[in-house]
């Protein structure tokens, strides 16, 4: 019988698990241990809204502290899980306090890919992660001054949009040759391409970095690329996350690319689950498994761990999505597209409101990108779970609802 939950990790994962264990009626105890000294906040505008100082931290809080006290929940912020001890169900956080589970829960996250070149570790080379890396970032906001950002993935076109915004100069550094190259088709690539030109980003596409450069004081100064070096007072790196596994790996579970969990989000040992980013899980969608760093699926993978912890046998088996905000524009992303035979595009993006469908030879739609496209996507996530197939000329026509499309 559970009757000890505890949660390593404060993200929305950990927070969808601990509001649905009370709300499906579980009374036992619940520790949440967090690594940061704040309340858990939800980490997306760190790179838009916060960082641009149009949204205070007070916003960025989940749930406050009297949600924590009605509910009984013991907080541990600002502590380590310092080691899981499998055989006698326990953990021990950095301040030797150990804590008993009949069930613990493992919601880690993700921790940002580091660069490592010559120059990697001068004052002024920052990663958005989480308040602390915002709030330093912020510090160092003056229009006129010169950010350099290393890669052209989400992040970085999110925060070079923050950082026109708030008028500095930026430069963006991308080695392939278009920007969220592994994550969204070229037309789309291209589109935010040709807004952050508009908006006066310079894009540098098939730049490799070498090293960065810093000065007397030892702060960065410029980064030197194959092509030259290019100035920067400072340099932000956005070159992906890699799964905070290393807890799990020390506590002897599988992992390979985050800790490997079955559908109902267990783990190698039945008594602890592994939710959201740090989590690899098989999809029975896509027939693989899949390492999401998405909202929404921590979201779900949070109340899915909830309820089989409860003994409520729930696999977890969503479509998956992602968006992003640049400048006033929405993208989202539904579904996975790799193995698709064919993008074929809906709508045109010089009327800024388009999406591309992935599509298997035989019609399936697999994925969408949709930009200013509330319709498309919307359907989109229907049809993708259940296998929908598309006529590919009736879903270039943007002037048919894309449901209406079905071969």
């Amino acid at each position: 019988m559970t009757e000890r939950v505890v949660v390593i990790g404060a993200g929305q994962a950990a927070i969808q698990c601990i509001e649905t264990l009370r709300k499906k009626g579980f009374g036992g105890s619940i520790d949440l241990v967090g690594e940061e000294p704040h309340l858990p906040y939800q980490r997306p505008p760190l790179s838009k809204k916060y960082l641009a100082g149009e949204l205070g931290r007070d916003r960025l809080t989940l749930r406050h502290q009297n949600y924590f006290d009605e509910q009984r929940i013991r907080l541990h912020l600002g502590r380590l899980a310092a080691s899981i001890g499998r055989s006698s169900a326990t953990v021990t956080l950095d301040d030797g306090q150990t804590l008993h589970y009949d069930a613990l829960v493992l919601a880690t996250g993700s921790l940002p890919r580091r660069l490592s070149l010559p120059g990697s570790d001068l004052a002024g080379v920052h990663y958005l992660k989480d308040i602390a890396d915002a709030d330093r970032l912020r510090s160092e906001i003056q229009p006129g001054r010169r950010a350099v950002i290393i890669g052209g993935g989400y992040i970085g076109l999110e925060t070079a949009a923050t950082l026109r915004h708030l008028g500095m100069e930026v430069t963006v550094l991308e080695m392939a040759d278009r920007v969220m190259n592994r994550v969204v088709a070229e037309p789309v690539s291209r589109y935010f391409e040709a807004e952050h030109a508009g908006h006066g980003v310079q894009l540098l596409l098939r730049y490799n970095v070498t090293g960065l450069q810093g000065d007397a004081s030892g702060r960065v100064c410029g980064v030197d690329t194959a092509a030259g070096r290019i100035e920067a007072n400072l340099v932000i790196v956005g070159i992906g996350v890699i799964a905070h596994d290393t807890l799990a790996r020390s506590a002897g579970l599988a992992c390979e690319n985050g800790i490997l969990v079955d559908e109902y989000c267990r783990t190698s040992d039945p008594s602890i689950y592994a939710i959201g980013d740090c989590s690899n899980h098989p999809s029975q969608r896509y027939g693989r498994r899949v390492r999401l760093e998405s909202v929404d699926n921590a979201f779900e993978q949070g109340a899915t761990a909830a309820l089989n912890i409860l003994g409520q046998a729930q696999p977890h088996d969503r479509v998956p999505w992602f968006w992003s905000d640049q400048y006033h524009h929405k993208l989202l992303i539904i579904g996975l597209s790799q193995g698709h035979d064919r993008v074929v595009l809906r709508g045109h993006p010089k009327d800024n409101s388009f999406s591309c469908c992935y599509l298997k030879s035989d019609g399936e739609l697999l994925a969408i990108d949709t930009v200013n496209q509330a319709k498309d996507q919307m359907a989109a996530r229907k049809l993708i779970a259940v296998r929908a197939k598309l006529d590919a000329d009736k879903a270039a026509d943007i002037s048919i609802s894309l449901k209406d499309c079905l071969l």
